[in-house]
């Protein structure tokens, strides 16, 4: 089967969508391993120094070996440029990537944290840049076998699959460890990411366009400067960076808020937050992307980025009406809900503005642009609830969120334009 059997131009229903082209089950089965290995250099590493005992300042120090993820965009024009293993630019990319994560997390499996501390936080190191490197390829690939219309779905989807991988590598992963112990775990781990060099050697490549760069010097060079010579780039920046900053600027002390300002206890937090709020997260993605499929990108970006804004309010309103269970879940669900159908609709975003000589380093650079605000507003947001109180915080989180709404609205014409099916950053 080909990639442009996938091509079409106003599927009638999402599930339509879902039983005619098969690239949407393929993506999702491929975020799935893009979002497994996450928490296996993170959080659920992190459980295993500490249940052997490890110092916690040396805890800490392992906390470096995220650095890949922030830092991605800087190799990701290799995968631009180069086609290994005669598989192409994407399959072979993947197919590299998942073979140096099963390699890293077998080598993990066989240390003793004790005694080879480490070499543990090397192939950890090891681990997190082979995911990072996966990362690029992956959205490269989303973005190049998706067409306009199914974006949307296809990022709902996607949003799912990673998700459900970082609760089988996060939850899961700690329950089998409690009782098979570390060593299996992460060899199992393993063997789930065996499964996606299937899904990868049983996936077409895209098509490579003409333009593609030959030279490492032009996919070096030529992403930024095709983007900047496009109409209003410098306001689609701008979107980029604001699209999700006031979700962001809230989420950023949410639990301090849900513990400390209102007096939840931790075990409550987790139940709704990791309960509830997961599985809100989770519908949301998926109904943001269904109503993709008939709305359109614009619709889209202003519906879901309104009540995305909304949202805030209700901790606002949670900090006025003080420890409420009923408004807990009511805040956390719409929270996670509404922010999962923001999350596909400027995913969507993301993937229309690539250009396809480009992906891998133009949506890179796109997502850590989007990160910025997540990394630095931290401790003013600190500052600013000591200053004004939680329920004034979160009304100035969602005031925050309105020009990202007010850009939607400016952009508008060029927004339909990147929805109209064929179209892509190439050809704008």
């Amino acid at each position: 089967m080909s990639v442009q059997d996938d091509t079409v131009t106003a599927p009638p229903s999402a599930w339509q969508a879902l039983g005619r082209h098969p690239a949407l089950w393929r993506v999702t089965l491929l975020a799935f391993a893009s979002g497994l290995p996450l928490a296996l250099s993170g959080g659920t590493l992190q459980a295993w120094l500490a249940d052997v005992r490890i110092d916690i300042r040396t805890i800490g120090i392992f906390s470096l070996v995220g650095l890949p993820y922030t830092l991605k965009f800087l190799w990701a024009p290799l995968f631009d440029r180069y086609a290994l293993f005669g598989m192409g630019r994407r399959r072979g990319g993947l197919l590299l990537t998942q073979g140096a994560l099963i390699a890293a997390l077998l080598a993990m499996s066989c240390l003793d944290p004790r005694s080879d501390v480490a070499l543990l936080g090397l192939f950890a190191l090891v681990l997190a840049f082979a995911s990072a490197s996966q990362d690029i390829v992956f959205d490269a690939y989303r973005t190049e076998v998706l067409p306009a219309p199914l974006r949307g779905l296809g990022a709902g989807l996607t949003n799912t699959g990673y998700r459900l991988a970082m609760l089988t590598s996060g939850a899961l992963a700690l329950v089998l460890a409690g009782s098979v112990g570390w060593v299996v775990t992460y060899r199992l781990m393993a063997v789930l990411m065996g499964g996606a060099v299937l899904i990868t050697l049983l996936s077409p490549e895209p098509p490579v366009p003409a333009a593609a760069p030959h030279r490492l010097v032009e996919a070096l060079r030529e992403p930024l400067r095709a983007f900047l010579a496009r109409p209003a780039a410098g306001a689609f920046l701008a979107l980029i960076v604001l699209y999700k900053f006031g979700d962001a600027f809230a989420a950023t002390l949410s639990t301090a808020f849900l513990v400390q300002g209102v007096g939840f206890s931790v075990a409550e937090v987790g139940v709704v937050n990791k309960g509830v709020g997961i599985g809100a997260a989770l519908a949301g993605a998926v109904v943001g992307g269904t109503l993709m499929v008939r709305w359109g990108l614009l619709r889209a970006l202003l519906v879901f980025g309104l009540f995305q804004a909304l949202t805030n309010l209700l901790f606002a309103a949670l900090a006025i009406v003080g420890k409420s269970h009923a408004m807990l879940v009511v805040a956390v669900v719409g929270e996670q809900l509404f922010g999962g159908m923001g999350s596909a609709a400027f995913v969507a975003l993301l993937m229309a503005l690539c250009d396809v000589r480009y992906t891998a380093t133009q949506y890179a650079l796109f997502s850590a642009l989007a990160a910025l605000a997540r990394v630095f507003i931290g401790p003013p947001a600190g500052y600013l609830v000591a200053d004004v109180g939680w329920p004034a915080f979160f009304t100035l989180t969602f005031v925050a969120s309105l020009p990202a709404l007010g850009l939607v609205l400016y952009l508008a014409a060029p927004i339909r334009a990147l929805d109209r099916p064929g179209t892509d950053a190439a050809a704008t």
